[in-house]
């Protein structure tokens, strides 16, 4: 089987925002807030973007621009995670910041070079791919977990019990994608090696490593995170 992507001309691209066209009148018609048509267009924009920008970088034979795009991706995901918390002071971004890197770098660092043994080790078209999927999974389950141990906190929650809440909020999404895979839905990555032509066996394969990225880099994060926010003099486990 030869994997090989027919191109998408612009005008048949242009009917895949039929669907999005429709929830976007329904949107403003329903709530009369016009937020899902700037998000659409700054999809639409960002993509574009992206798509000619990762063209040059994938060209890349140097580790130095690797290692600095992965940067740029934690320093920006970091924040990102800060966005629903109440508080967002630099000591918590250092403590975002730490959390991401460990639970997102360990374990892209793992998939990358143990599970795939890229040769050379910073090959951009699959470092810079799963490092967004890494961080992006670390930064989520950071935000989800701060926004919930706030919330439990300000309800009068102990530490112990806040982190525990926190820690099991942080999973909910990750872990439901764990149960439906394969079974409720076929993941995008997966879909996509697919349709580009890859034996289904081995795309399954892929497939697996990913969820096990998505699922580690969010959890270790996520427990890294909520430990930070320990109150300092606590006792509390």
């Amino acid at each position: 089987m030869i994997a090989t992507v027919p191109e998408i001309p612009l005008v048949n691209l242009a009917l895949a925002f039929l669907p999005v066209l429709v929830v976007v009148v329904v949107h403003r018609w329903s709530i009369g807030i016009g937020g899902t048509l700037y998000a659409t267009g700054r999809m639409l924009v960002q993509l574009l973007l992206v798509g000619y920008v990762l063209a040059a970088i994938f060209q890349t034979e140097s580790p130095f621009v690797v290692l600095a795009v992965l940067s740029m991706m934690l320093a920006a995901a970091s924040w990102i995670a800060l966005r629903p918390m109440k508080e967002k002071s630099l000591p918590l971004y250092g403590k975002s910041l730490l959390a991401i890197a460990i639970g997102g770098g360990v374990t892209l660092a793992l998939m990358t070079q143990g599970v795939l043994r890229l040769e050379p080790w910073f090959l951009a078209q699959k470092v810079i791919t799963l490092g967004g999927m890494s961080f992006t999974a670390a930064m989520n389950s950071v935000s989800l977990a701060g926004e919930r141990f706030e919330s439990e906190i300000a309800g009068g929650a102990s530490y112990a019990i806040a982190r525990k809440r926190a820690m099991l909020a942080s999973l909910i999404t990750i872990t439901n994608s764990l149960l439906a895979v394969g079974v409720v839905s076929i993941p995008g990555f997966m879909t996509g090696q697919i349709i580009a032509g890859i034996e289904p066996i081995i795309a399954a394969r892929y497939q697996i490593m990913i969820m096990c990225l998505v699922f580690g880099a969010g959890g270790i994060a996520a427990a890294l995170f909520l430990v930070q926010l320990k109150p300092q003099g606590s006792d509390e486990a």
